[in-house]
């Protein structure tokens, strides 16, 4: 499969990421901010970590903007499969690809750390490789990881099976513990953590690997 991963100024975690879909056999490619298409057979596409221009306004405010955002819009509305990890996950909520909304994390800090997930849901092609209720531990960096919703969004997020993963504790104060969501269809992903910095046992583990090798 070939995986498009987009770049905008302030991505940093687009190296690692091509690193890990290239381990896992997908032709990778990578794409401007400004481009207004996708490469022609692409079957994932990545808005990885990192804090797109500056994270000014608000994270993800600027980048929903961009001109490769309208081609992903319609790659989503089409049923191909996208996946956000940090900023990319606050890139899709201000884009409303997925719902909510991330503010800065209880007590006004950038958390750096590995924590530990609840798989919520694994009725979906991020996490089917998992078992429902499994433990797994993955590394956070952010400052604005803290998901919020109101009371009527996650009751729907919750009859609707779109809650993916939990923090097994309060890290950030996102409501419910959520590290990470996914929309209706199913096929537009986010997550706070980062599953491509635990693909090796020298980072410190390899719970990430099967989440986006799922995807492929």
């Amino acid at each position: 499969m070939s995986v498009a991963i987009l770049r905008f100024p302030g991505t940093n975690c687009d190296l690692d990421m091509g690193y890990a879909y290239e381990r896992l056999g997908a032709k990778v490619s990578y794409v401007w901010h400004t481009e207004s298409s996708l490469p022609s057979g692409v079957g994932l596409v990545v808005l990885a970590g990192g804090f797109s221009y500056g994270d000014y306004l608000r994270s993800g405010a600027i980048a929903k903007e961009a001109r490769v955002m309208r081609a992903v819009r319609e790659f989503a509305s089409c049923g191909g499969r996208v996946l956000g990890i940090c900023n990319g996950f606050q890139i899709l909520t201000e884009s409303g690809l997925l719902e909510g909304v991330l503010h800065r994390n209880k007590g006004l800090s950038f958390i750096a750390k590995d924590v530990k997930l609840k798989v919520s849901n694994n009725d979906n092609a991020f996490l089917s490789p998992y078992r429902l209720g499994e433990e797994i531990t993955l590394p956070i960096a952010h400052a604005d990881g803290n998901y919020y919703i109101g009371d009527e969004g996650l009751k729907s997020l919750q009859d609707n099976g779109q809650i993916l993963l939990q923090y097994t504790e309060d890290v950030n104060g996102s409501v419910q513990r959520i590290a990470g969501v996914c929309n209706k269809e199913k096929n537009v992903f986010g997550l706070m953590p980062h599953p491509e910095r635990a693909i090796e046992k020298v980072l410190g583990g390899v719970d990430g690997m099967a989440m986006l090798g799922a995807l492929l």
